[in-house]
């Protein structure tokens, strides 16, 4: 019977969207008659909800309000959760706290690590084989770990959603590593506005220098407003100051992944494309039919940004029914 522990965690009461993926990644890695345990870090709503989406136990790292664990922490629990449950493998949600655990992890579980997963296989008890994107995702590395342990962080929205179960699993209070937590001593913002964090977003609108003028960023603030999306830019943007760099989407920003990425007034540099590729789907907007963009857009509209952002942003709210 093979054992899969599955990391997730949340900084609200709500699980983002990637915390949802593993279960499924682990049920499938698990086979018939397998286990799945969770360990959550987050708050006890959220550990609850996770309950929930299909881990047969879970173990709950709690966090407060002001003390949260530190990631060394984390990774020294999932070590002894994962050699008390005698697993096989340990799957690490894609979140920006879980591409930074699965390297923890593989060092306090002496296990052969992968990064940025979007598929594993299991051909055999002595190896799992794992795919992820290198080179800006133009090209796909096969990947086999070798031993009894191995663990894999997942690319964000690369996987369907695990199953949600009618009945929760048992929650089982995790204590915190001996160590010093962190200490929350305030928060600054950080510009990325109100919407998801860029990073997880299922849907990201990013605008460049098409559309001539900070003033008019609000454009692509009110569309992705509409559709509950994250404001990317591209460096074009970040540089003049438009917006700060912390939207900034790709080679030297942010890699993102999302289901539905609108690009608009960006003319489609290989520095930004590497950036947001691996997208499902990507929509370009621009003005110039000839722009690089649209060789890589599944979806192109040739026209004035000025004129197609606010009918578009108009339809979609008539049809969520929202005014704002």
């Amino acid at each position: 019977m093979t054992t899969v522990v599955v990391v997730a965690d949340s900084r609200a009461d709500t699980l983002p969207g990637p915390a949802r993926e593993v279960t499924g990644v682990a049920r499938a890695a698990a086979g018939s008659g397998g286990r799945v345990v969770g360990v959550f870090v987050g708050s006890a709503a959220a550990a609850a909800e996770f309950a929930q989406s299909g881990v047969d136990e879970l173990h709950h790292l709690a966090r407060t309000e002001s003390v949260v664990p530190s990631n060394a922490q984390i990774a020294e629990a999932v070590a002894r959760v994962g050699t008390e449950q005698k697993a096989r493998m340990v799957v690490v949600n894609g979140t920006s706290r879980g591409r930074d655990l699965v390297g923890r992890i593989a060092v306090a579980w002496d296990a052969a690590a992968a990064t940025n997963v979007t598929k594993i296989d299991l051909p055999s008890d002595e190896a799992v084989r794992a795919s992820r994107p290198v080179f800006g995702g133009r090209a796909t590395q096969e990947v086999e770990l070798l031993g009894p342990r191995v663990v894999v962080s997942l690319k964000g929205h690369a996987f369907a959603l695990g199953a949600s179960s009618n009945s929760a699993a048992a929650i089982v209070p995790l204590p915190v590593p001996e160590g010093t937590p962190d200490q929350v001593v305030g928060f600054s913002p950080s510009g990325g506005g109100s919407g998801p964090e860029l990073g997880e977003a299922t849907i990201v609108v990013s605008g460049g220098r098409g559309l001539k003028s900070p003033e008019n960023f609000h454009l692509i603030e009110e569309l992705a407003q509409s559709l509950g999306a994250a404001v990317g830019a591209s460096r074009a943007v970040t540089d003049a100051g438009w917006r700060p760099t912390a939207l900034q989407v790709g080679q030297t920003g942010k890699s993102v992944s999302p289901q539905l990425y609108i690009a608009v007034g960006i003319s489609g540099a290989i520095q930004h494309l590497v950036g947001m590729m691996s997208s499902r789907v990507i929509v370009a907007i621009n003005v110039d039919a000839q722009a690089p963009i649209f060789r890589v857009a599944d979806y192109g509209i040739v026209g004035d940004a000025f004129k197609i952002l606010p009918a578009l942003t108009a339809q979609i709210r008539k049809t969520r029914g929202s005014a704002g």
